[in-house]
């Protein structure tokens, strides 16, 4: 897996406050946020994807949701509503070639997903 942002933030490289932090999940705010809650949740297994997630790779991905639930709780968003989203390949969207989960809320969020 070629190198980018998160595997720097990983090893430490790049300071972040981590909202929630372990040996496999690291949580913090997206330096470009969308709405006024927008946090990334990332594995520290460098898994480039959801397409290239193998079948032992489920156990992260299922705590990579618990955390943004855990954080949402946290953050005070849960009883209004958030979003999740995860973005695969380059036509859906994502940027960085390392799995990551948004959690976004905080307002109102609307749907505006299509094609460009």
């Amino acid at each position: 897996m070629e190198d980018n942002i998160f595997l720097k933030i990983i090893r430490k490289e790049i300071p972040k406050d981590f909202l929630y932090e372990d040996d496999e999940i690291l949580a913090f705010n997206d330096i470009h946020p969308i709405a006024p809650v927008h946090v990334l949740i990332i594995p520290t297994k460098p898994i480039p994807s959801i397409a290239h997630m193998e079948e032992n790779d489920a156990e992260i991905v299922g705590k990579m949701f618990w955390v943004a639930q855990k954080i949402a709780r946290d953050l005070k968003i849960s009883e209004k509503g958030y979003k999740l989203l995860i973005r695969v390949g380059r036509d859906g969207g994502q940027e960085v070639p390392h799995l990551h989960l948004h959690l976004i809320g905080g307002a109102r969020l609307r749907e505006d997903i299509r094609p460009a």
